[in-house]
């Protein structure tokens, strides 16, 4: 039964990659592009770009993580994850779909905003909002991790 549940849990993340991997959507208020990385200040934009970039992934892809690391368990991009970006306000200033590489990017002012992902469609867990500090003249970075769900629930003892 347990090797059943692995295979189909394999298969099902297996088909997700590929649906999402299909379905490239540009940025609705910027292009897919940037750099992930933890939030914060990013480096000096392109030009004196202001502004929030980032990437949204989805993991874990295998049902057991090792140490080290096995490469083709790495976590994968969310293609066409709706973001909402608002002012301190709560107004919403800017949304934002991912590309095919998980990564979106949009323009915005300097000052405190929050980043709030929307549910996707096949992954279960949809991460919280990101609070973020746009500086002048820079891009601030945010990683956004979605949950495909394909832990096991834990068992009682």
């Amino acid at each position: 039964m347990t090797n059943l549940r692995t295979s189909l849990l394999s298969i099902a993340v297996l088909a997700l990659a590929v649906s999402l991997a299909a379905c490239s959507s540009a940025g609705a208020s910027g292009s897919p592009s940037g750099e992930a990385g933890a939030s914060g200040a990013g480096a000096s934009g392109p030009a004196g770009q202001t502004g929030i970039s980032g990437r949204a992934i989805a993991g874990p892809v295998c049902p057991v993580q090792k140490s080290p690391p096995d490469p083709s368990c790495a976590d994968r991009p969310v293609t066409g994850a709706v973001l909402i970006v608002r002012d301190a306000a709560g107004i919403e200033v800017r949304r934002a779909t991912s590309g095919a590489d998980g990564t979106f990017e949009v323009t915005v002012t300097a000052g405190a905003y929050v980043v709030e992902p929307q549910a996707v469609t096949g992954l279960m867990g949809t991460p919280a909002a990101e609070p973020v500090t746009v500086n002048d003249g820079a891009i601030t970075t945010v990683e956004l991790v979605y949950d495909t769900g394909i832990r096991l629930p834990a068992m009682a003892s």
